[in-house]
């Protein structure tokens, strides 16, 4: 299959109904060239098209998650930080941390205990005005800047400026607000509506222009935005950190009673490191070190690797990624402190280029739209970082200046042979690591194709009830509930009960690359560069 065709292959995504039930199918795409996988299409063919241009799977990567930041800033963006993992195409795998940061000046006095459940999804008592989860007391040191030019600069050809370029156009041109944006911004109206500068933004229905190529769709233009993108590309990513956006960022910030400084910004830096790595079968995993998912991962695959799980049944694999998940939570609960749940709204990426290099980024911004927290002066959606900590004193995560909180992201790349092989990662909070698991075992395990791993049926472990997807064989939920309670429920846009996978594979002996999404993330996309 050529590029074009691979292209054509996935806009073929099609539902079928039966009576009140809807099969969703979004066919892999296949390329002798390269693929991005991301969360949405139009972000995608950003990637597809610098690599069509001749830049390589980094390029495309940093380009695209600029892009996602305008696109769909409730899930990522400049205001958020994560982790990235790049290997060449001799294999050697590389992780770039650039996750938020607590403030210097964080203290946990200011988080004050209340009683009663934080928000939706934390077993610790709730903070005075919900400081840790919005607002201005709730945002951390962004990375993302800082992240993505330091990625660029190490493996990319691209200048900072035409990275950013694409970005910089959609900006002025503005965010479709189409019926999925919609749907975000209503779930979290209430939020956004608490903050002035994010109602202005979000909700000010004045704001956006009609759609010249979508006469049913709306424009949201973000000028200060592009204008900040635009001071980026020509002073440099540090400006963000140390120049005139560092300065808006502050005044905008401490303005609304946020404690961050200029030393916050100005000693931010993001760490390179070596991947952990661990043997599963004929691969070698690589996943991100210290406070991630992936030491969770990494315990769960040692699990299952004394499992014969090629000719289990589907129930009786399913109950044994129940078993590996729920030993690798209670040891991360125990060990490493809490994070959030699945209310994490991340956006995850996956790149291949021709020539075999590969990328596996996660950028997030934690709840939906962050903090609800908008810098009024440059258009930019904040990170509500500090959810992230345990609020309760003298706990393995508890809120400290400076601290780096326990992220539940998990991109992944393994390699096979000593060559790149899949790049793999998802959004969903604590739901992360368990899809990526199943995902793997699907593929290596089971001989899936990347098409059938992201459409079977999934399970949920992160919480002590185990979510079983409604469409799994019958005896799923059976072969599970002799260890742990069940719930079966939906695969559905909200709330979200499954993470949200991105993944690329690449072909061997003259097989195409291969790239795969989430059938049910509306539009999620992997696109071929052509």
């Amino acid at each position: 299959m050529d590029k074009a065709a691979g292209t054509e292959r996935q806009l073929s995504a099609s539902a079928s109904r039966s009576g009140q039930a809807w099969a969703v199918t979004k066919p892999q795409v296949e390329s002798a060239g390269g693929i991005v996988a991301a969360q949405n299409e139009e972000a995608a063919r950003v990637g597809a098209t610098v690599l069509a241009n001749g830049g390589n799977a980094m390029d495309a990567a940093v380009s695209t998650a600029v892009a996602l930041s305008v696109l769909e800033p409730w899930l990522s963006g400049l205001g958020g930080g994560g982790f990235l993992l790049h290997a060449d195409s001799a294999g050697a795998v590389e992780t770039l941390d650039f996750n938020l940061r607590a403030p210097e000046k964080a203290d946990i006095a200011d988080y004050p205990l209340v009683g009663g459940e934080g928000g939706d999804w934390f077993n610790w008592p709730s903070v005075q005005e919900d400081r840790n989860l919005t607002g201005p007391m709730s945002v951390c040191v962004p990375g993302a800047v800082a992240g993505l030019a330091e990625a660029l600069e190490r493996h990319g050809t691209l200048s900072w400026a035409d990275a950013l370029a694409p970005a910089i156009e959609l900006a002025e041109r503005g965010m479709r607000i189409d019926w999925f944006a919609e749907l975000a911004l209503a779930i979290d109206s209430p939020g956004l509506s608490a903050q002035k500068a994010a109602k202005s933004l979000f909700l000010d229905a004045s704001r956006r222009v009609a759609d010249p190529q979508d006469p049913g769709c709306r424009l949201l233009p973000m000028p200060a935005k592009a204008a900040m993108l635009r001071r980026l590309a020509e002073s440099g990513p540090r400006d963000f950190y140390e120049g005139q956006v560092a300065q808006t960022l502050l005044s905008n910030l401490n303005e609304i009673g946020s404690k961050m400084t200029a030393r916050d910004l100005s000693e931010y830096r993001p760490v390179w490191q070596e991947s952990t790595q661990s043997v599963y079968r004929d691969r070698l995993v690589h996943t991100i070190p210290g406070l991630s998912g992936g030491p969770s991962l990494v315990q769960a695959l040692a699990e299952l690797s004394e499992q014969d799980l090629a000719s289990a049944s589907s129930a009786e694999a399913a109950a044994a990624y129940a078993r590996a998940i729920r030993q690798a939570y209670e040891s991360r609960l125990r060990e490493m402190g809490h994070a959030s749940a699945g209310g994490d709204c991340t956006s995850h990426l996956s790149v291949i280029d021709e020539q075999g290099n590969m990328v596996s980024l996660t950028n997030t911004l934690l709840s939906r739209f962050g903090a609800k927290v908008v810098a009024p002066d440059l258009d930019l959606l904040l990170n509500n970082g500090m959810m992230w900590f345990d609020p309760r004193p003298g706990q393995p995560n508890s809120i400290c200046g400076g601290a780096k909180p326990l992220a539940n992201m998990s991109p992944v790349i393994t390699t096979r042979d000593g060559l790149p092989d899949i790049a793999v990662g998802a959004a969903g909070g604590r739901q992360i690591f368990p899809a990526i698991l199943q995902l793997l075992s699907a593929v290596i395990d089971r001989n899936m194709s990347l098409e059938e791993a992201v459409h079977a049926p999934r399970i949920d472990g992160s919480t002590p009830t185990i979510l079983v997807n409604r469409l799994a064989s019958m005896d799923t939920a059976t072969a599970i509930s002799g260890m742990y309670p069940v719930q079966i429920t939906e695969d559905s846009l909200h709330p979200v009960q499954f993470a949200i996978p991105s993944m690329v594979q690449a072909g061997r002996e003259g097989e195409p690359n291969v790239g795969a999404v989430h059938p049910n993330s509306p539009w999620a996309a992997a696109v071929a560069a052509k």
